[in-house]
């Protein structure tokens, strides 16, 4: 699976990308906004391996988000499952190298992956898990069209705003 934009590339992961991903997932200011905070070399090949098999099992998952303009791998974007209460739904989530912040870049990644999960994975209706002091993801989701719907607690631990996006017209 191989998403294509003006300026980014999302492709799977490969365990190759652990050297590049490493530093991104360990920075603090990165992973503000996870329940598990910064990740440990050993924390993000875990994590490689779960994307990995959610390709297999689920036909989607996150995906290494390439920059065109240095061929860098600067973070990560695609949909995910995550359970709101009680209910699987797909999510549009990503994380971002900061020294690509404020460049419309997760934007674009996140319409590219949104537009998958409608076009081409059948999704009706998409969803972004957003904590209230996240302003930046906020704004991400409402230029894409998300809007809040709800507030909720994921994973029975952190207070969060549901932003959702339904399909207007038929899948392709």
């Amino acid at each position: 699976m191989i998403i294509e934009t003006e300026r980014l590339i999302l492709r799977q992961f490969t365990i190759d990308d652990l050297k590049a991903l490493a530093p991104i997932l360990a920075d603090r200011e990165v992973m503000r906004f996870s329940l598990n905070g910064p990740y440990s070399r050993e924390k993000t090949e875990q994590f490689i391996r779960r994307c990995l098999d959610n390709y297999l099992k689920r036909g989607t998952g996150l995906l290494a988000l390439i920059h065109k303009g240095d061929d860098k791998l600067i973070g990560y974007c695609g949909i995910v499952i995550q359970e709101i209460d009680g209910e699987e739904l797909p999510e549009v989530g990503y994380r971002l190298d900061p020294s690509y912040w404020g460049r419309g870049l997760a934007t674009e990644a996140a319409a590219a992956a949104a537009d998958y999960g409608f076009y081409n994975l059948g999704f009706p209706c998409l969803i972004s898990i957003i904590e209230e002091e996240n302003t930046a993801s906020i704004r991400v989701a409402e230029k894409n069209g998300f809007v809040y719907g709800k507030d909720a607690v994921f994973m029975g631990q952190v207070p969060v705003r549901i932003y959702s996006k339904r399909l207007k017209e038929p899948a392709r």
